[in-house]
């Protein structure tokens, strides 16, 4: 007679990829969402533009990657591509860091910018790129955004400014706090010319980048779930020595305190820029 239930199944087991399965997979075929943990493939994840199709967590973008999600194609112009930093405080091992980081990210230093056009809109771009040194603001960070407000003031071109920052960068000291003054001199030039100037604050926003040029635009639209402060949470905490809200300094947070005008997907962002360099357009034509 034939027994028939459970123990007549055969128990199934999950296979374990050998060392050879797992080094015969292609890098960078899939991708894995920090948050929910759910893995996709590569192209499906830059079709949503880094963002998590299952739980629509904002994954970090290149400064490349955000420029051509954003501006008509071929459109792009970049300026001071060339400029890259130096060691003035003979800080250790800082020029060897900065070649590392030139070497995997393929930029000079932590910002890029130009000009370009989107949905036929011209406009001036800086695009900070969190790959280098967390893009962190030191000589050359300050030196290529005030430039670029310097030249769309006198191109009489709105600028977009996209940060990303851990703020300043201590392997240069007080010259890298210097570019927080720096900065605020150049838009506090730029506004009084008349210039737009568009913040689009990202994850994360801190430090001297909070506190200067981040926070005195005309506009400041922030990214769904976006970190954004000047110190961190737990040297708050120990100062005020009170527990902090869990959405503390998200985006969403920001916006209840009147820190952001708007918190924006990234999939809508594009087309809320162009309606306001839109307005801008005809604001000028008047």
């Amino acid at each position: 007679m034939q027994i028939k239930g459970i123990f007549s199944k055969k128990r199934k087991y999950a296979a374990i990829p050998t060392e050879k399965a797992k080094h015969e997979i292609p890098e960078g075929l899939v991708v894995k969402c920090t948050k929910c943990s759910k893995i996709f493939y590569e192209k499906e994840w830059t079709n949503h533009l880094n963002v998590c199709p299952s739980c629509g967590e904002h994954h970090k973008m290149t400064a490349y990657q955000r420029i051509d999600s954003l501006v008509d194609q071929d459109s792009f112009e970049e300026w001071d591509q060339s400029f890259e930093s130096a060691n003035p405080l003979n800080f250790p091992d800082y020029e060897n860091k900065i070649k590392q980081d030139q070497e995997k990210t393929g930029l000079k230093d932590a910002v890029v910018s130009g000009k370009a056009f989107i949905n036929g809109h011209a406009t001036a771009l800086v695009v900070m790129d969190p790959r280098f040194r967390m893009a962190s603001m030191g000589a050359v960070v300050g030196e290529k955004i005030t430039r670029a407000l310097e030249q769309a003031r006198v191109e009489q071109l709105p600028i977009i400014v996209f940060t990303a920052s851990g703020g300043a960068r201590m392997q240069e000291g007080m010259i890298s706090l210097m570019q927080m003054a720096k900065t605020s001199m150049a838009v506090d030039r730029f506004s009084r010319a008349g210039g737009c100037m568009i913040v689009v604050m990202t994850n994360p926003t801190t430090g001297g980048v909070t506190a200067s040029f981040a926070s005195i635009g005309d506009y400041h639209f922030a990214e769904t779930g976006a970190l954004i402060g000047f110190a961190g949470r737990r040297i708050i905490e120990q100062t005020i020595r009170e527990k902090l809200p869990t959405d503390f300094q998200t985006a969403e947070f920001q916006l209840e305190q009147g820190q952001v005008d708007r918190v924006v997907k990234r999939s809508e962002l594009k087309k809320l820029l162009s309606s306001v360099l839109d307005l801008h357009d005809h604001r000028e034509a008047q």
